[in-house]
């Protein structure tokens, strides 16, 4: 609860709000405890008690829109014609019926109908053989989109209603056969794993790599997934421009970097990886052996084999050597490779994420406020009032964040010192203070770089489609499948991102006749990087 000021007059703008709202809390708990004897001395009167009818929040919601005020214009473009944004494919000429003779024309009433024309066509291609001269037989080679047995728009129609439309193999096979495409259950799985996805994979690497090159700050988070019947880790990496999924067995921070090398196998040691793992209390004499040796690592096989003549892996003390030189070497390889040079990652504060210039999601910070359990009327209050605190101070952020100044950073840096070491006299919150204060610099990284997020909902946004899928489908037979899974899910999530028709980049990317043309995704991804 905050304290008076001793002189109101000199009072700062956060005191006087801090006072009001404690003025507030203490008017309503007054409130409650005059109903509360109402209800009593009714009680006792033989009076029944007074109806408890919700207010209509109608004055909050008049105060919230400025009641008494101009309404201000509203910015945002209106939507303008639907009929507009469309092009006409085919007129079709109606004429009325029994029209009487001597009838003049009067021009056209257009009325405008969106169609969508589904129909199963069997098309045979009757491909010319010819023999040369010189003995050889030369046979026309099929279009580009046709692969098998099977076209081009059936390919993208699959793969669309699977990972947009989220169906599952055996409904989707249902839906293929009623309209009249003799199909089996393997054979659309072998479709959805292997429609050019040697392409798409490729291109999904490439979006990882471009996204973590060009990005200004990423979020990332991870969920459950089921690969080879064992329970596995799908991580999600990504901004507004990207997003990238990966599957892996384990999600341990050593995972986490070699996702972060975007599809790169190699350990360096540079400035950066010594600077790790000193960082993470690693002995100054193991740290000399290492840079004085070789540098660069092309795979896991030749840094194993270091490690090993350097005698690490039969060190056993704490912190363990081989997995801090390995994490270390890891995070050189992606400074090495030019990623995430001057990024932020933004985390719910899972541990294996923290590394580099870390921030942490202030939704997720009060989440732990919220999560302390309260056994009395006080606890309650003192865990409602710092959560209201810190909702103020989160809403003032985002104020700073469209307008930063100098002067407010001053002001907010004080401010979170107040919230954070203010004392409620519930041990539990005040430890969760303490420890949430010891991580300032993560929680007010927003001061120094007012372009990333305060929270980590994109992420949580993202990871949705991959939980859905888990939902219906549970896990994967085969990496293939995993990797397609991951990958389709990504360019599709990225496509969005960017404002690519999902359909329309299948369309090109399977050759399809008269599908629009899509740049590559990374390429897009560059052209709209962070200046």
């Amino acid at each position: 609860m905050a304290d008076v000021p001793p002189d109101l007059d000199n009072a700062s703008h956060e005191d006087l709000k801090e006072l009001v709202q404690t003025l507030l809390e203490r008017v309503n708990a007054l409130e409650r405890e005059n109903a509360a004897l109402r209800d009593e001395n009714a009680r006792l009167k033989g009076k029944p008690p007074r109806p408890d009818v919700k207010p209509s929040g109608m004055a909050e919601k008049a105060q919230s829109r400025g009641a008494g005020k101009p309404k201000a214009k509203s910015k945002k473009p209106g939507r303008g014609s639907k009929r507009s944004r469309l092009t006409i494919d085919e007129d079709r000429h109606l004429q009325p019926a029994g029209l009487p003779t001597g009838s003049r024309f009067k021009g056209y009433q257009d009325h405008v109908v969106q169609e969508l024309v589904i129909q199963a066509r069997t098309v045979r291609y009757r491909r010319e053989r010819w023999l040369t001269p010189d003995g050889r037989t030369l046979t026309a080679d099929l279009p580009g989109h046709v692969q098998g047995h099977y076209g081009g728009d059936l390919r993208r129609l699959i793969v669309a209603l699977y990972h947009r439309g989220q169906m599952t193999i055996p409904r989707l096979t249902t839906q293929l056969r009623d309209l009249g495409i003799d199909i089996d259950r393997r054979q659309v799985r072998r479709l959805l794993d292997d429609t050019d996805a040697k392409n798409f994979l490729t291109e999904s690497q490439d979006v990882l790599h471009a996204g973590l090159a060009t990005a200004s700050w990423i979020s990332v988070d991870d969920t459950g997934a089921r690969h080879l019947a064992r329970n596995g880790y799908c991580t999600q990496i990504g901004d507004d421009r990207f997003t990238a999924f990966l599957t892996r067995f384990s999600k341990s921070r050593q995972n986490f970097l070699e996702l972060l090398r975007a599809g790169h196998t190699d350990y360096v040691i540079n400035a950066e990886a010594l600077a790790y793992m000193r960082g993470r209390n690693l002995p100054e004499g193991v740290i000399a052996r290492l840079a004085q040796g070789p540098r660069y690592f092309p795979d896991a096989a030749s840094w194993q084999a270091h490690l090993s003549a350097l005698g690490l892996d039969q060190a056993r003390v704490q912190p363990d050597p081989v997995r801090i030189t390995t994490e270390g070497a890891l995070w050189g390889a992606v400074i090495e490779h030019g990623l995430l040079l001057d990024a932020v990652i933004l985390s719910d504060d899972a541990g294996q994420f923290r590394v580099g210039n870390h921030a942490l999601c202030w939704v997720h910070t009060e989440r732990l406020v919220n999560g302390l359990d309260t056994f009395n009327a006080a606890q309650r209050k003192a865990v409602d009032w710092v959560r209201r605190l810190i909702w103020w101070f989160y809403a003032d952020l985002k104020l700073y964040a469209e307008a930063p100044t100098a002067r407010r950073k001053a002001q907010l840096k004080k401010r979170f010192d107040r919230l954070f070491n203010r004392r409620t006299g519930l041990a539990p919150l005040d430890r969760l203070l303490r420890r949430l204060h010891a991580r300032k610099n993560e929680l007010l990284t927003v001061l120094e770089r007012p372009e990333i997020p305060l929270h980590t909902n994109g992420s949580e946004r993202d990871i949705r489609c991959q939980v859905t899928r888990r939902k219906l489908s549970g896990g994967t037979v085969s990496d293939r499948g995993r990797d397609c899974r991951d990958g389709f899910l990504g360019l599709m999530t990225t496509c969005d991102k960017l404002g690519v028709s999902f359909w329309d980049y299948l369309g090109d990317r399977l050759a399809i006749p008269d599908a629009p043309d899509v740049p590559p995704l990374p390429d897009l991804i560059r052209a709209r990087a962070p200046t």
